[in-house]
Formats: C-alpha cells, structure tokens, sequence
C-alpha cells in the first residue's frame, strides 16, 4: 500500500496545477536520474525562488517557459514551468528559461545593445533571486539562463518583429561575485568569467556606459571565426553522455579572459589605508586567539583576481609523526581557522570594498617536523553564511582556495582527518 499511495503522489504532483511548484519542474519530469536527485533535494529552495521572481516587476511582462519564441496570446495557455537542474557540456547547471516580452527596435538599439538591455532587465533580477540560495557550488557548477526577446525592424520598407535569443551561463562563485558587486569594475569583471551568447553567437558583455573602448574590444570580444560557430545551449546539452567534457565545477576548467578589473601595488596600498584602523584593532584584540605571526603583519594581497586581506598565524597541532599534510590542513582548519571566520568578521562591515580573507597559517607539529605552510583564501560571502550557521566548514572550504606548500588543493576534511 505505501508503494500504490508514492505511485500516485508522483502522477498527483505531475498532474498538479501549475501553481503548486511556482514555476518548478517536477522531479519525475527530468530524464536524467542525477537530475531528479537535486530536483528533489532543493525543490522548495526552487519554489521559493519562482515566487520571488514573480514578485518581481518587470518593465514588460516576462513568463516563464522551457519552450522559447512563444506568441504572448499563446503564452497563458503554455507550461510556465521551468526551473529545473539540467547539463551543459558535462556540468550541472541550475537552469531558467523565459520569454520576455520587450520589442526592441533594430534601427535604435544594436545587437549588443538589446544583449545589454535584456541582461539588466531580466538575467540580473533572475540572478539576484537565486543566488542567495546557494552559497558554493559543492552541488552544480553554474546557473544558466535562457530568455527571449523581439526585435522590430524594416526589410524592403516592410516592418518586421521577430524573436532573439540570449543564453547566459555563469559559474557559480563568478555570479556570487556579480550579484554582490558594489563598484561597476566589480561586476564587470565577474561577468567576464561568464558564457554569453546571442542567437546561439558567443559575445563578450560590456556593462558600462556607452561603446567600449577599442583596446576592450580587441581583448574581449569573440573572434568572426568563432561566431561562425553553431554554439549548444544549456538546453540543447541536457544529456552529459553526448559530452566529452569533465563533469567538474566550472571553477577548475573555466578558459574565460582574466577579469577586467587588476589589483595594482597602488590599489592594494589604498585598501591597505582604509583599513588600517579595522586591521590595528583586530590584531590587537583577537592576538591570543588567532597567534599572529610578529614577523608578518597583515597585508593587502592580489590572488586570483582578488583582493585578500593575509592575516598570518601560527598553528600548533598535536599530531603523531607522519601525518599527511592533508590531515595536518583539515585540523588546522577545524581546531583553530574556523573560529576564528566570526571574531574577524566583526571587524570588516558587510559592504566591504576587498574580497575575503587569505589565513595563512603556518602548522607547527610538536614531534618537531618541519612546518607546513597553509592557506584559506575564503570569500566574505561564504565566511558570512558559515557564521549564521547556513553552510558547513566544508562548503566554506570548498567557496574558496586552498594552497598547501605553494600548490592549490582539494581539501576533503573527512577523507583528510580519517588518514594519518
């Protein structure tokens, strides 16, 4: 009986109204098992988020669809579900796709024009309303967007509407980064770690007003050869066996440009002198806690496009000679970097004007070894959300960078403090 009653919950669900899973796919609606797995496990966190959009206004009307070019009288009468985990050349992307209903005119607004437009007015709302959801990208590796808008134009002095098609996909720390970006600089440069394509034709984004300048141009924008290209959108990948890609975080195998926006000795010095006060302070205070190295005072850094404040400390662990360094990062990491993410967090205000925290830590062993030097590059947005107790220490670890002796490592702390 317990199995007749699942049966038929499964085809109640997928029989439902719409409105039941606010704009959701039903698990059982995915082809692919991996797929209906994360469906099922987020399936709130997705109805959440399909009610936030649509408490959103619009400057037109925008409806959700997994079919795109819709006619808008036909659209009322269409499935307006369409959030839902899906592939795209071998990775697990968080999917939306829409139809927009803005008519842009050809003779006033280029392609990239109208790509710009749409992006404000209906990729950045979407993007702000689920990003929050999900702090790491521990689960997928991306949000992929895919929305329709019109074109009006003239051909042979006949006036003309036809669709246009934008796919958006960016990695998931890339969009944490755009959707708390407080300077334009900020959000195009994580943007540029994105894949945009219109009409299926790749194109590089710029964000900031008016034409951007050539020498952008020539850096950024996709060469005529690739634009001839058929490019896949995350739709039409949705089956990752036709894909000859890793099944990795975008993070690892991203080929995008360097961000727009350098780090400099002098922009690092600056950030170094608005902070000093916060900095002077903290070292003072939290000195017996944290074990400040004398030698190193805390500094501005550039890493990976970022700007990390390098608090350096010292580490002791009581660990039996031939530890791994593994086990020696993972302890180091749970015995004494963890606490302190909350105390240095009261220090730093929510609008901060750098990217995180670089704790570097030099692990001393008392059998004597030589010591093992160990950073954790951990974003503010993590770091936050481990201190309100929304992500775990491993999450934390896994939004940020680990460097154990000068080369980047995965840290499982599981897998790391179950071996010697």
């Amino acid at each position: 009986m317990k199995l007749v009653r699942s049966v038929a919950l499964l085809m109640i669900l997928s029989l439902a109204p719409l409105p039941l899973l606010s704009q959701a796919v039903t698990p059982v609606e995915l082809p692919d098992p991996a797929a209906q797995r994360l469906q099922q496990r987020h399936i709130q966190t997705l109805m959440t988020i399909g009610r936030e959009i649509e408490a959103h206004k619009f400057p037109y009307p925008f409806y959700f669809s997994r079919v795109l070019d819709i006619d808008i009288d036909k659209m009322q009468a269409a499935d307006q579900r369409s959030i839902r985990f899906d592939f795209y050349k071998g990775q697990t992307v968080l999917e939306i796709t829409g139809n927009y209903y803005a008519s842009y005119s050809a003779e006033l607004m280029d392609a990239e024009a109208r790509l710009k437009e749409t992006f404000k007015q209906v990729v950045m709302p979407l993007l702000q309303a689920e990003v929050p959801h999900f702090p790491d990208d521990s689960e997928f590796s991306a949000f992929a967007i895919e929305v329709a808008h019109h074109v009006r134009q003239k051909l042979m002095g006949v006036s003309s509407e036809r669709p246009e098609n934008i796919t958006f996909i960016i990695p998931v720390l890339a969009a944490q980064k755009l959707v708390d970006a407080k300077t334009d600089d900020q959000k195009q440069a994580a943007v540029l770690e994105a894949k945009v394509f219109l009409n299926s034709v790749p194109y590089a984004l710029w964000l900031q007003e008016g034409a951007p300048p050539e020498e952008w141009k020539e850096r950024y924008t996709p060469l005529a050869a690739a634009k001839k290209q058929p490019v896949e959108t995350a739709s039409s990948a949705s089956n990752p066996a036709t894909s000859s890609s890793p099944s990795v975080s975008a993070g690892l195998t991203k080929t995008s440009p360097a961000p727009l926006h350098i780090f400099t000795p002098e922009s690092l010095s600056k950030l170094q002198r608005q902070n000093d006060d916060a900095i002077t302070r903290m070292t003072k205070d939290l000195d017996k806690e944290a074990h400040f190295l004398p030698y190193a005072a805390p500094i501005f850094i550039g890493f990976r496009q970022g700007a990390y404040l390098q608090l350096s400390i010292k580490t002791r662990l009581d660990a039996t000679v031939g530890t791994s360094r593994y086990k020696l990062a993972a302890l180091a990491f749970d015995e004494h970097v963890s606490h302190l993410v909350r105390p240095v967090l009261n220090y730093f205000p929510s609008d901060t004007d750098f990217d995180g925290i670089d704790f570097s830590s030099m692990i001393q062993v008392a059998d004597g070894s030589s010591p093992l030097a160990v950073e954790f590059f951990l974003p503010f947005r993590a770091m936050r959300w481990f201190a309100s107790y929304d992500c775990t220490g491993q999450q934390l670890l896994d939004s940020g960078t680990v460097v154990i002796n000068g080369e980047r490592s995965a840290l499982d702390l599981q897998i790391a403090e179950g071996k010697n």
